[in-house]
């Protein structure tokens, strides 16, 4: 792995992505189903956040005391008050189309959305260097690389 990619723990849970517009927050999966009434907490840490809209990515997850992620648990709506959500990338704020930003731009406008306010929402932090001492990491903690100068495919044109 060279210096070009982004290595960054793969969390175990469901893919979601965030949107604050007009002091409204929604929860969507990738498919585009409406998961907003699940994730309350979620929802009150983006509705905390200082911007008036961002559309982020990321994955929800249930960790248990080690810190690792229980797939299982996602599956019952009577541990939704568990989850939280590890962002990973920005795709839109306060209006601007951030998709076709490098990927390390992207992130780094991110983590200062997020600052560092305790909430439902967690940057997803990746290591800077050489990944592959990252790519041993211990069974339960998946891994994936992104390079760090893609812009942002996506199936559709707007946010």
């Amino acid at each position: 792995m060279g210096p070009l990619w982004i290595p960054e723990v793969k969390h175990d849970g469901y893919r979601l992505l965030v949107r604050k517009s007009a002091g409204t927050v929604r929860i969507y999966t990738r498919r585009g189903a409406d998961w907003t009434h699940r994730f309350p907490l979620i929802v009150e840490g983006a509705s905390r956040l200082h911007a008036q809209s961002f559309y982020m990515d990321g994955e929800n997850v249930i960790c248990g005391d080690d810190g690792v992620a229980i797939f299982d648990e996602l599956h019952s709506k009577a541990n939704d008050e568990a989850v939280f959500l590890y962002a990973f990338d920005l795709l839109e704020h306060e209006g601007e189309d951030l998709r076709r930003l490098p990927l390390q731009d992207r992130k780094r406008k991110l983590r200062s959305v997020l600052g560092r306010k305790r909430s439902r929402i967690v940057y997803n932090d990746h290591l800077n260097g050489n990944g592959t001492a990252f790519f041993s990491r211990p069974p339960g903690a998946g891994s994936q690389a992104s390079q760090k100068t893609f812009s942002h495919l996506s199936g559709s044109e707007t946010l």
